[in-house]
Order: C-alpha cells, then sequence, then structure tokens
C-alpha cells in the first residue's frame, strides 16, 4: 500500500499596500481619465462635476478636494494629454533630442511633426473642449495659457532651425513662429481626421507644408 505525498501549501503572498501618495495619485488619475471622456462627450458648459465623479467611482467631494474648480480639472486634463505616458513637458520629450541631431531642416522639421502629432493625437479633443466654450472664462484662460506655452515652446524650435540651417529668405523668426503655431495647431489635426486621413498622412504634409513655409 502507497501513501500520497501531501504537498504543503505555502502562505498567501501578501499585495504590498499602497501608500497614501501612491493612493492619491491613482485617485488623481482616475478622474482625469473620467474627465477627459466626460468633456469628450459633453462639452465644457455640459459636463458637472457630479457626472465625472460618478465616471470616475469617487465622491463630488474628492472631485472638488483635488482640482477646485471645472477650470481647473480642464487644465489637468490638458497638461495630462500632453505630457504623454512619460509625464515629460515637450521641450523634454525625446523629439526635440531629434532636432537637434538632424542633418538637415527638413529632417528637424519631419522631427518636429512627429512629436508634434504625438500630441496632437492626445491633447487635441481637449483644446477642442476649451475653445467651444470661450465665454467661459475658466476655458478661455485654459487656452490662452497652453497657447502662450505654445507659442514659447515654438520659438525655441525656431530659433534652432533658424541658426542651423537658415529660414526662407525674407521670413523673420516671429514670423515663422505664427507660422509654425498655425500650421501645427490642433484645427487642422481634428479636420483630416474627419475626413479620413491617417496620422501618417497628416504628419507628410505637415512636413511639407512646414518646408516651404519655413526654410530657404
Amino acid at each position: 500500500m502507497t501513501t500520497a505525498s501531501v504537498g504543503r501549501v505555502g502562505k498567501p503572498v501578501k499585495t504590498p499596500k499602497r501608500t497614501r501618495r501612491e493612493q492619491a495619485a491613482a485617485t488623481r488619475e482616475r478622474v482625469i481619465r473620467a474627465a477627459i471622456e466626460v468633456f469628450t462627450e459633453a462639452g465644457y458648459v455640459g459636463t458637472r462635476m457630479t457626472d465625472i465623479a460618478g465616471r470616475a467611482g469617487v465622491a463630488v467631494q474628492t472631485v472638488y478636494f483635488v482640482f477646485h474648480t471645472k477650470g481647473e480639472l480642464l487644465q489637468a486634463c490638458f497638461d495630462h494629454a500632453v505630457l504623454g505616458p512619460d509625464g515629460l513637458p515637450p521641450l523634454q520629450q525625446p523629439f526635440i533630442a531629434e532636432i537637434s541631431v538632424a542633418e538637415s531642416g527638413r529632417a528637424a522639421l519631419a522631427a518636429f511633426v512627429r512629436g508634434n502629432t504625438a500630441i496632437l493625437s492626445r491633447a487635441a479633443v481637449i483644446k477642442e473642449v476649451a475653445e467651444s466654450a470661450p465665454h467661459e472664462p475658466d476655458a478661455a484662460a485654459v487656452v490662452e495659457r497652453n497657447e502662450q506655452r505654445r507659442r514659447d515652446g515654438l520659438s525655441q524650435v525656431v530659433d534652432q532651425i533658424a541658426e542651423r540651417w537658415g529660414l526662407r529668405p525674407g521670413l523673420k523668426a516671429t514670423d515663422a513662429t505664427d507660422l509654425l503655431l498655425m500650421l501645427s495647431t490642433s484645427g487642422p489635426f481634428l479636420e483630416l481626421r474627419r475626413y479620413g486621413w491617417s496620422d501618417t498622412k497628416y504628419a507628410e504634409w505637415l512636413t511639407d507644408a512646414l518646408a516651404r513655409e519655413l526654410l530657404d
């Protein structure tokens, strides 16, 4: 007669508890993701903080405690989209380094377009939400604040291109920045997407357009 050996059952492994800071960060992330969904569906004016709280599965008091106002939450959504998964400001994202080592002005513009397209794919809809409510002071402030940030960042891109490869004859750096802002903003990106353009097709068009307008 044989006896079956009985294996020992190990003790259950305890999952480490998250710290309060980690819990707060997770809650903030959940609220932002819920807010992006609700803002996109209902627009800025049509969005209520209670709707966002319900989508996020938290109390509305939590939303107000973390973000204080709907305008602050909209700005947080915009920042979340622009910074991307690595949490990096645009001027610290990889495409800026690619511009620095580009071998031609066109290659530098192509690097910029790749990075800008990635940002637009995340942030364009939030910008559209903010722009759809020009008579709402908080939404208008978000638009103004972020347009100034874009101008400051893109002026540095233009300066680098001008210094290394030169701009089109007669084109001032300030005008080049205006053109870069206008052509690379969210409006054309979203409109061409609605026409069925892929991000690749959009990036090819924008690179060609910028090269014609900016380069010597």
